[in-house]
């Protein structure tokens, strides 16, 4: 897995809280219990002594070790039949004391068998979802909920299905290797639906997915360079140069300075020199592309990405005028 620090520092301090936390109503129930059934505390004091006896019992006679433990397991288990009478009778469950965890299969500690248990690898994605900064999207928009039957216009149906194809087996086989991918077609036509499913599964995958607008990504970029040059703090945009899985969407809609070129172009070209995949999307033809940015934006993007054009019109307008 190759989660950013951010996120699997942010997950293990999440799992820390929950053991925290429970421990802490524990004792807080404990001593409720306590306070009002003294005998139950006395109880507890004697089966803490049981590891203690076990061990006394070991280096003892080796013909008495069975009985000798046999004794006190049968101890063991009256006294945990009296606690739990004791409990219920003192109108508590009968597992007051012992307050659930949130996942079973490993006591919340994140590990079973020495592995990562599920739930702490859906923590995980969860986590890396609320990263990239379209969470919300990122869980609605999946390659399962992509509906290419819901295009009229066969031409364009075809075409979707191509691209559906074609993306698909990007992420399900995705490596640091991929070629950078440039999504173009119209408004509603399935660009940033099935972009934000490519980002979904290679972060289940447990690659490091940054998923931003162009405008967003220049305006971090630009407050960065705004900021206190002489500030200790890390800078953010080194995620646009680095990440495992760099997700522009709507290049082009975005206000369209030198600064803001500048900046696509270094990070384009920074990405294709290291080798690390990009996908961008856009709405602008390839003309729009040639009269809005550089020509050495164009020529990065027409001579190194792998075009997917997509045809037909606004699917989400169409579902709008039905209702």
């Amino acid at each position: 897995m190759n989660y950013p620090k951010k996120v699997t520092q942010a997950v293990a301090d999440d799992y820390a809280r929950k053991r925290l936390n429970r421990d802490l109503l524990r004792t807080q129930r404990l001593k409720e219990v306590y306070a009002l059934c003294p005998e139950i505390e006395k109880i507890d004091k004697e089966l803490s002594k049981v590891i203690s006896e076990i061990t006394s019992a070991m280096l003892g006679n080796k013909e008495a070790i069975k009985e000798k433990i046999a004794q006190i397991r049968t101890n063991n288990l009256a006294l945990q039949e009296r606690r739990r009478e004791l409990l219920l009778s003192h109108g508590f469950g009968a597992d007051y004391t012992e307050p659930p965890y949130e996942c079973n299969e490993c006591s919340d500690t994140g590990y079973k068998n020495g592995k990562l248990c599920s739930c702490y690898r859906n923590a995980l994605i969860s986590k890396a979802y609320a990263e990239t900064g379209f969470g919300r999207l990122l869980e609605r928009q999946s390659f399962e909920s992509f509906s290419i039957d819901a295009i009229d216009d066969e031409e364009a149906k075809e075409r979707a299905s191509d691209i559906y194809s074609i993306l698909l087996n990007y992420a399900n086989n995705f490596s640091l290797s991929k070629d950078p991918i440039l999504l173009v077609g119209g408004t509603g036509v399935g660009k940033t639906h099935l972009s934000s499913a490519v980002a979904r599964v290679v972060i289940e995958k447990g690659y490091n997915v940054v998923y931003d607008s162009a405008e967003g990504i220049f305006r971090n970029m630009g407050r960065e360079r705004l900021a206190d040059p002489y500030s200790s703090e890390e800078q953010e945009s080194y995620k646009y140069y680095d990440c495992d899985l760099l997700i522009i969407d709507d290049l082009g809609s975005e206000m369209i300075t030198s600064f803001s070129v500048s900046c696509l172009y270094n990070i384009i070209n920074t990405r294709i020199n290291k080798g690390l995949p990009i996908i961008i999307s856009t709405n602008n033809t390839g003309e729009d592309i040639k009269k809005k940015y550089d020509e050495r934006i164009a020529s990065r993007i027409f001579g190194e990405f792998h075009i997917l054009l997509f045809k037909g019109t606004d699917q989400r307008r169409k579902k709008l005028s039905k209702k």
